[in-house]
């Protein structure tokens, strides 16, 4: 078996059990769309959970892997961040 090389194929070889309740939150989507030309969540978010689209942020919370970034790094402080529930999330494979 190769080893995984770059980030990106690495970030592959993780695997979530996904909830069907988004764990991440963005409190005032207004404020994305106003106050937020940088959408810098869409930068700073190691899975690109965070996605701009048009007019609204999208958060694809299923491929988020807990870091919390998102939790300091929006300047605004407009994400919510929680731990998934028990069981789900991300799931890390030793080896």
């Amino acid at each position: 078996m190769m080893k995984a090389q770059t980030i990106e194929e690495k970030q592959y070889l993780v695997r979530f059990n996904a909830d069907t309740k988004s764990h991440l939150h963005v409190l005032d989507p207004n404020i994305c769309l106003t106050k937020c030309p940088d959408k810098i969540c869409t930068i700073f978010c190691p899975a690109s959970v965070y996605k701009w689209e048009e007019v609204r942020m999208h958060v694809g919370y299923e491929g988020c892997h807990e870091c919390g970034s998102c939790r300091i790094g929006c300047p605004y402080e407009n994400i919510q961040w929680e731990y998934p529930r028990g069981g789900y999330g991300i799931v890390f494979r030793l080896g």
